[in-house]
C-alpha cells in the first residue's frame, strides 16, 4: 500500500479521482484558518508560529485558511510561517501556485522546532495498514503476493472471533501521530486531524481504491489508483495520550464545522453571491449532513495536557 500510493501520488493528479472537503467549498478552509487563529491566541500568540499542513493537496485549504485569518486576525497571519509536508512533485507545483511562501518537507521530522499548529485533512487514510484475518481458528496476517492476498500465521493481541473476521491496524498512522504528539508536548502547539472512519475501533475490511473517479480493486494496477482505509480514531487518541499529549474528540465533522459557524458563513457567502446560493447550500450540506460527510468524517484535536478546550470541541 505504501509503495503503490507513493507511485500514484508522484505521477497522478489525485483530484481527477476524488474530491476533498477544501475543494468542495471555501468555507471549509476558512473555518480551519479561524480555528488555527483562535488556537494561536490560546497558546499565548507565539511569534513566529509554524502553520503546518500534512498532505496539503493542491494548497486550497491553506490558501483559504490564510485569507480568512488575514482578514479576521492579521497578527496571526503575520506571525505564521507556512510549512507543507508533501512528497509529490506534481502536488508541490500546484501548492506553490496558491501558497508561494510555503516551505516543503518530505516528512514531519524535518519541520523545524518551535510552536506549531498542524492541520491534516484526509492525510492519515492514505498511510499503509496491516490486516489480520481469522482463519481455521487462528489469526493470520494478509500480505500481497503476485497481485493477490496470501495468509501467514500471526500473533495478534485480539480476542477470538468468528471465522473470516478481519481487523486492521493503522500502525503507520499511530506512529506519525505519536511523533507529532511528542513534538507538541515538547515545543508547544496543537493539531487538528480530519479524516474518515469510526470513532471507536471496529472490525471489518475498509481497504478501498479509486481510479478515474470510480471504485477499483485495490490490488489491480498498483500505482494507478488512490488506495485508502478507514482511520482508527480510538487508536490515534490512545497514541496521543501515550505520547504525553491530550486528545480532544473524536467528534463528527458535521458537529465540528457547525460549531465553528458553517451555517452562518454559508449564509453570508450566499447573500453576497445570490447566483451561487444553491451551490453553496449544497456544499455545506455535503460537508456537514449526517447522511453525507458529516458523520463518517471525524475531527480529532491534539494539545498539551494543560491547554484549554480547542474551538469546536466544547461539550
Amino acid at each position: 500500500m505504501a509503495r503503490a500510493n507513493a507511485a500514484y501520488y508522484a505521477t497522478h493528479d489525485p483530484f481527477q479521482d476524488f474530491t476533498t472537503s477544501p475543494e468542495i467549498a471555501q468555507m471549509f478552509g476558512e473555518l480551519l484558518g479561524l480555528w488555527a487563529a483562535v488556537v494561536w491566541r490560546q497558546l499565548g500568540a507565539p511569534d513566529p508560529v509554524l502553520l503546518v499542513e500534512a498532505g496539503p493537496g493542491r494548497g486550497t485549504l491553506m490558501r483559504d485558511a490564510l485569507r480568512a485569518a488575514a482578514r479576521a486576525m492579521p497578527d496571526f497571519r503575520a506571525a505564521s510561517r507556512v510549512h507543507f509536508i508533501e512528497t509529490s512533485p506534481l502536488l508541490r507545483a500546484a501548492q506553490s501556485a496558491l501558497v508561494p511562501d510555503a516551505t516543503w518537507h518530505d516528512a514531519l521530522a524535518t519541520v523545524p522546532p518551535g510552536a506549531a499548529i498542524v492541520l491534516a485533512n484526509e492525510f492519515l487514510d492514505a498511510l499503509p495498514i496491516r490486516q489480520f484475518e481469522r482463519h481455521n481458528g487462528a489469526w493470520t496476517e494478509r500480505f500481497v503476493a503476485a497481485g493477490t492476498f496470501v495468509r501467514r500465521p500471526a500473533v495478534l493481541a485480539a480476542p477470538d472471533a468468528p471465522e473470516g473476521t478481519i481487523v486492521e491496524r493503522g500502525e503507520a498512522a499511530c506512529a506519525w501521530l505519536s511523533a507529532l504528539s511528542h513534538r507538541l508536548s515538547r515545543d508547544g502547539g496543537a493539531a487538528l486531524i480530519l479524516d474518515y472512519g469510526p470513532a471507536s475501533s471496529a472490525e471489518g475490511d475498509s481497504l478501498q481504491a479509486l481510479r478515474q473517479g470510480r471504485p477499483a480493486d485495490p490490488l489491480a494496477s498498483p500505482g494507478e489508483a488512490d488506495i485508502t482505509a478507514h482511520v482508527d480514531f480510538q487508536a490515534l487518541a490512545e497514541a496521543a495520550h501515550a505520547a504525553g499529549a491530550k486528545p480532544w474528540g473524536p467528534i463528527e465533522q458535521g458537529r465540528f464545522l457547525n460549531a465553528l459557524g458553517l451555517p452562518a458563513r454559508t449564509r453570508q457567502l450566499a447573500a453576497a453571491n445570490p447566483r451561487r446560493e444553491a451551490a453553496l447550500l449544497d456544499a455545506a450540506e455535503r460537508l456537514a449532513a449526517p447522511s453525507r460527510m458529516g458523520d463518517l468524517f471525524k475531527a480529532l484535536a491534539i494539545t498539551q495536557p494543560a491547554a484549554p478546550t480547542p474551538p469546536g470541541f466544547e461539550p
